[in-house]
Order: C-alpha cells, then sequence, then structure tokens
C-alpha cells in the first residue's frame, strides 16, 4: 500500500552506507544526510500507517537522535571515533528494522 518507494529510499540509504568507515568530515556529512532522509521517510511512513510505525518513529528515531547528539558532545579523537561508530550502528538497525516491517505489511 505504497510503502514501496519508502523502502526503496531506506535501502537505498543502506547501501550509501557501505562507503561509510573512518571519522573524517566526509562521512560525518555522509551520516548526516542519511539520518535526515531516514527521518524525512520514517515520518511519512508514520503518518501513512501510525500503528505499524510509530514505534520505528518514537524509538529508532530518537535512538539514532540520541547517537547524533552523541557524537557532537564528543571532546577527544578517540571518543569521536567511538562515536561515530556507534552513530553509524544505530541508523543501520533502524533501517534494516524499518525495511523489514515494510516488507513485512506488503
Amino acid at each position: 500500500m505504497g510503502y514501496t518507494k519508502e523502502r526503496v529510499k531506506l535501502e537505498k540509504l543502506l547501501v550509501k552506507l557501505n562507503g561509510v568507515n573512518v571519522y573524517n568530515e566526509k562521512s560525518l556529512d555522509i551520516l548526516s544526510n542519511i539520518y535526515e532522509e531516514y527521518s524525512h521517510t520514517i515520518r511519512i511512513l508514520k503518518n501513512k500507517e501510525p500503528e505499524v510505525f510509530m514505534s520505528h518513529y518514537t524509538d529508532d528515531l530518537q535512538a539514532v537522535k540520541l547517537a547524533k547528539k552523541t557524537l557532537k558532545e564528543s571532546d577527544s579523537d578517540e571518543s569521536k571515533e567511538q562515536n561515530f561508530n556507534a552513530y553509524k550502528e544505530v541508523i543501520i538497525t533502524a533501517l534494516q528494522k524499518t525495511i523489514s516491517t515494510a516488507l513485512a505489511i506488503l
């Protein structure tokens, strides 16, 4: 019911993450863009099917926001690298869960 377009967007975001391996400005920009696109897409899905996607919107999106905030507040290079990897993993998990949900309701 109209979820294919959003699911494909999310799958493309997941593929983009494969090129992000080390903490640097370019990788951080890529992650920020992926976060923005995920945020926009999950809002669309939540508005289409709130019963199904509300938990993704409230829980997964909030986890991504928290990981992003933690990265911004990092002060040492080592903690930035660790928090960058954690941020990336949270985004991957959120994308995978949302894609799985979208596939399950087809």
